[in-house]
């Protein structure tokens, strides 16, 4: 099933941990400027690390030339119009990995330690839980992600692989790529308790 089909309402206000208000809602045609400025504040050693180059307006305008949230749901967190993190369901519709989503999240630095990515991931989950999905997944380059990596830890990810020595960052040295799983399903019973 879609998961847009299935998708709860929005736009919806989250109160962070500091009491900032913000706006979380599908990312749409109109937010490739917002996305993208978005993207540049995010420092460029992070940036680095991603699968695309989100600091190239070529590819964020081709992101929004094949925008489909039936393969990859988008969610923006926005205050005052402006962008402060992008997660993202990411699903394949086909195949043996049908079944599977990976969720990528990204959050400007000013707004982080807030619970503003908690909230995200537990959006995509439910919506993932609801679209039928079985698990999803979180890549995390470690000595890079740690706030990350303990974020999903606590909301029951597992590690379920290690690469090492996976990656390498600008100057050579190379990193672990740590693949986090969540099994859906009873878990979505003990968020709601």
């Amino acid at each position: 099933m879609s998961p847009v089909r299935r998708m709860p309402a929005y736009p919806k206000q989250v109160t962070l941990l500091d009491g900032t208000v913000a706006r979380v809602r599908p990312m749409g045609k109109r937010d490739e400027r917002r996305v993208l400025q978005f993207f540049l504040r995010i420092p460029e050693e992070e940036r680095f690390f991603l699968k695309e180059d989100v600091g190239s307006p070529k590819v964020i305008a081709e992101w929004f030339e094949r925008l489909d949230h039936d393969r990859a749901l988008p969610l923006l967190a926005l205050v005052r119009n402006r962008v402060i993190a992008d997660a993202a369901l990411i699903r394949s519709r086909t195949g043996s990995r049908r079944h599977v989503g990976e969720i990528r999240l990204h959050v400007d630095p000013a707004f982080r330690q807030r619970g503003l990515g908690t909230v995200l991931i537990r959006e995509l989950c439910d919506i993932a839980n609801d679209a039928g999905l079985e698990r999803v997944t979180v890549e995390i380059v470690e000595g890079v992600g740690g706030a990350m990596l303990e974020m999903v830890e606590r909301l029951g990810f597992v590690r379920a692989a290690t690469l090492r020595e996976h990656v390498k960052d600008r100057e050579g040295k190379r990193h672990d790529l740590a693949t986090m799983v969540l099994t859906l399903g009873k878990w979505q019973e003990w968020w709601h308790f």
